[in-house]
């Protein structure tokens, strides 16, 4: 890869550079505000600042990661697809089912390298579970427990929260887009989802136009119940999975890195890794969206995947709507 572009300013973006340089120290790293503004300020790790999409297009640029607000992913994805240029889309695919179907039909119209960025399928211990689920170490799976919480203001200390794309309806914003990683991981564990039941709930805690907490409660093709909790709103975050079956449970904290096995005898830490870098879970995701690009093996989030997540997101929207 000798040229490569992030679309985008903002953290993830950041990362998102470092890396690329990482991987590829000899390559020129073309950046681009999710506006197409050109910054005042310094950009690092970044070569060249582009201010539109048709100027990186012009630049020969080889591979794209799209870190903009989830609402202006079609706007960015669909001339660089076009051009048969392999884009990385930081999760979730779009904002709205419309968008994300119409990225999927041009992927597949111009054969285009695409997936989504949920990193979390990276971690080590998510690749732990999935081994151990396949495995069929627990038997027949009954039911799920995922949750997921954090303060808002505590994401960016830095920054005024109400400004983040977090918190804004029209950027993308709300629990159910930002942390529509368990949401993903739900579906890669345990298969596709039908939904049962979902109470959304803007909370006076945050003053925010989006939902801040989220309860949803859904089914497997193999009839295990999931529940799913999501929220903006815990002081000290906490993101874990509890796995129950026919001979015995998971305990997951993917915050420690962790998993444990209990069965009527016994309780057994399978798995632990808290000092883990989590920044492998970034690497290793380009380096597997490369094989992608190269028609290997790989294990990225694709089109498909992240379509129906959002297909399940607009079924949850309405179901509560109506």
């Amino acid at each position: 890869m000798q040229k490569i572009a992030v679309i985008g300013l903002g953290n993830i973006s950041s990362r998102h550079r470092q890396n690329l340089k990482k991987l590829f120290p000899d390559s020129i790293l073309f950046a681009m505000s999710a506006s197409g503004r050109r910054p005042e300020e310094p950009i690092e790790n970044a070569d060249i600042i582009c201010t539109s999409i048709e100027e990186l297009i012009k630049q020969g640029i080889e591979l794209a990661i799209i870190a903009s607000p989830a609402s202006l992913h079609a706007q960015h994805a669909i001339p660089l697809i076009k051009a048969n240029i392999p884009i990385l889309i930081e999760k979730p695919i779009s904002s709205i089912l419309s968008d994300a179907e119409l990225i999927k039909n041009k992927t597949t119209e111009y054969n285009t390298p695409v997936a989504i960025g949920y990193c979390l399928r990276y971690l080590s211990s998510a690749k732990k579970i999935k081994e151990y689920l396949d495995d069929k170490i627990i038997g027949n799976i009954y039911h799920v427990n995922i949750e997921v919480g954090q303060y808002l203001p505590d994401w960016r200390p830095n920054k005024d929260y109400l400004t983040s794309v977090s918190a804004n309806k029209c950027l993308g914003g709300g629990a159910l887009l930002e942390l529509s990683h368990e949401l993903d991981y739900a579906r890669w564990l345990f298969g596709p989802l039908t939904l049962n039941h979902a109470i959304l709930r803007t909370s006076d805690e945050l003053n925010l136009n989006v939902e801040d907490s989220v309860d949803l409660l859904a089914s497997t093709k193999k009839n295990a119940v999931i529940h799913i909790h999501l929220d903006f709103l815990q002081r000290k975050a906490q993101r874990i999975c509890r796995i129950v079956g026919s001979k015995g449970a998971l305990d997951w904290n993917l915050i420690t890195n962790e998993i444990y096995f209990h069965s009527l005898t016994d309780s057994l830490l399978l798995y632990s890794e808290p000092t883990w870098d989590k920044n492998l879970m970034y690497i290793s995701m380009l380096t597997d969206f490369i094989a992608k690009i190269n028609s290997e093996e790989n294990q990225v989030a694709d089109i498909s995947d992240s379509v129906e997540t959002i297909r399940f997101i607009e079924d949850i929207k309405n179901s509560y709507t109506n």
